[in-house]
């Protein structure tokens, strides 16, 4: 049974997952939907680790995370890569562009 502080990392991220829902379909928020669904899967995996009574580390990176938990989860690997890289720049304005058409 899932403790406390894991559910309300699920909590939060099905939260994310509900904003994406909403906007999904907005061209305009693109780089939004990229933000929320790397935070979903971070929270996802925080929650992991706070069931599994880790640390919870004051990281964003994905694969950090990933290579934490204790049970064994696939992911499309060139998916984490993106949206780690996208995390940063989906949160500020910059020149970088967010995907490769902007």
């Amino acid at each position: 049974m899932a403790n406390f502080q894991a559910k309300e990392w699920l909590k939060s991220a099905y939260s994310d997952l509900r904003s994406i829902h909403y906007i999904i379909n907005d061209a305009f928020l693109t780089h939004m939907v990229a933000f929320h669904s790397q935070q979903a899967i971070e929270k996802a995996l925080k929650a992991i680790l706070e069931n599994e009574e880790n640390r919870i580390p004051k990281v964003h990176k994905l694969q950090n995370l990933i290579s934490r938990v204790s049970i064994d989860i696939e992911f499309d690997e060139s998916i984490i890569e993106i949206l780690d890289e996208l995390y940063i720049e989906s949160r500020y304005p910059g020149d970088f562009g967010l995907l490769p058409q902007g």
